[in-house]
């Protein structure tokens, strides 16, 4: 793991040793510096998540990636600042009924320190949480810089059922369900592989780009849509004419700039509720 080029990256300069301040600093700074994008899947190029594939695209080539990218990064950066982190799997909700069961293709980070567990995800996009939140404490409303969270904890059996919603506005709306399973390596390769390949993935079937910023407002583009957004508060909305239009906003907007030319698929199916 470079981990000074991956900090120099997220433009981190901070404490280096595994206290909850630090992991804080970290999260927030790899939020509003990496963009989650889906422009390789739909390019055709496929998704790597060896190390050095992930390593190279986020870090060197200063590029993007969705969850099985982002949180194999971030969990790889706090192993080597010393953290005891964990990857856990999840379903993404977005706003779904809880009668609706998606996919279990999502990966997050489950961060123990002195004791306490703490939730750590960069990979949900224009939901990603911005700050850590707590994993033992239920139906509690926790701040981050941008939207306040909760933890949510459902009886069920063999085992409970959690869920992490958001507040938009005035009303609660699901980002994720887990069951705190650690998701290994092989399970990671396998939602990968449906994620980028599968024609009923949201991922295939949009063009999906999202950015925290540090002023607590979300950057985010759906096909052809750009957003700029507080909360449920939209602050700027912009329908991209063609294909220039779309690479100007994904450079000057989000840091992406592909080289002059390329030509970026915007799928004409379904759209994903993530904004």
């Amino acid at each position: 793991m470079d981990l000074d080029s991956y900090l120099a990256r997220i433009g981190y300069a901070g404490d280096r040793t595994p206290t909850l301040d630090a992991l804080r600093r970290v999260v927030l700074a790899h939020a509003c510096a990496v963009p989650l994008e889906n422009l390789d899947v739909l390019l055709g190029r496929g998704v790597s998540l060896s190390d050095a594939d992930v390593e190279r695209k986020l870090v060197h080539d200063r590029r993007g990636g969705y969850c099985f990218e982002q949180n194999s990064l971030l969990l790889r950066a706090l192993s080597a600042m010393g953290f005891a982190a964990t990857p856990l799997s999840a379903r993404v909700r977005l706003k779904a009924p809880r009668e609706f069961v998606p996919p279990r293709t999502h990966l997050f980070l489950r961060v123990d320190i002195e004791g306490i567990p703490w939730l750590a995800d960069i990979g949900i996009g224009s939901l990603s949480p911005t700050a850590t939140l707590r994993l033992d404490l239920f139906d509690l409303e926790q701040p981050t810089p941008h939207e306040p969270r909760r933890i949510v904890r459902e009886e069920r059996v063999p085992f409970p059922r959690y869920f992490h919603p958001a507040r938009l506005g005035d009303d609660w709306a699901d980002v994720n369900e887990f069951t705190l399973q650690e998701m290994p390596p092989i399970d990671r390769e396998l939602g990968n592989w449906w994620t980028s390949t599968s024609p009923n993935s949201k991922f295939r079937q949009n063009l999906l780009v999202a950015l925290a910023r540090p002023d607590g407002t979300r950057l985010s583009v759906l096909n052809r849509e750009f957003t700029h957004r507080r909360g449920a508060d939209v602050l700027e909305r912009l329908e991209l004419a063609d294909n220039d239009h779309v690479l100007a906003v994904l450079g000057e907007r989000f840091g992406l700039w592909l080289p002059a030319g390329t030509q970026v698929p915007i799928p004409t199916g379904p759209t994903a509720a993530l904004r």
